[in-house]
This record gives C-alpha cells, structure tokens and sequence, in this order.
C-alpha cells in the first residue's frame, strides 16, 4: 500500500499563492493532484507521469499551477499562484501504478487524507 500525506494548505486572499506538498512512500507510475468543492465532485487537478515526466493540467488552472515532484525527497509539489476564490476546495495527493496517466480519477488507486485551501477576500 502506498500512503501520501498532504501539507501546505491554508487560507489566503485572490491573488495570493500557495505551495502543497505530499510525501509518498514509495514511487508510482501516474501521481497527481484533486480537489473537491462543497456540493461539488471531486475534479482533477494536475497529473504528473513519472515514467518520463509528462504533465497534464486541468483547463480551469493551466497556466497558474505547476506540478513537480523531487525524486530525492519523495515528494510532489503542487505550486499555485494567481489564486482564485474558484479555487477554493479539499485538496487531495493521489497515485497510481496502472500504465495510464492524466487528470482522470480513474488512472489513481491511493489517496491522501486531504488539505483545506480557502480562498477568500
């Protein structure tokens, strides 16, 4: 089983930015980034293909977020900069083994416990 544990989550202004981590204990073939709204489904984020380094984003955050993983620490980054109140949610680190990568919740099989960003003016 593989466990992730997500941080960095926390409460800041449109505009502002923010960096979440997730430490893993082992690598996988697909790691990515979700997140769910209240009332809403959760929707996928980011997606970052460790087997030779392709990142796939959601159109909604495509030029604001970058995904990155250091391979020495064990862990993946989401950076997120331009922050809007849209952004708001439960964020979640997410990985799977399946040969399959990109920000569909089908290609994930792990999950983290989960980080609150607010986003509020």
């Amino acid at each position: 089983q593989v466990q992730l544990v997500e941080s960095g989550g926390g409460s800041v202004q449109p505009g502002g930015s923010l960096r979440l981590s997730c430490t893993y204990t082992s690598t996988t073939y697909c790691m990515g980034w979700f997140r769910q709204a209240p009332g809403q489904e959760r929707e996928g984020v980011a997606a970052l293909n460790t087997n030779g380094g392709s990142t796939y984003y959601d159109t909604s955050v495509a030029g604001r977020f970058t995904i990155s993983r250091d391979t020495a620490k064990n862990t993946l980054y989401l950076q997120m900069n331009n922050l809007k109140l849209s952004d708001t949610g439960e964020y979640y680190c997410a990985a799977g083994r399946r040969r399959g990568c990109s920000t569909y919740e089908k290609w994930f099989e792990f999950w983290g416990q989960g980080t609150q960003v607010t986003v509020s003016s």
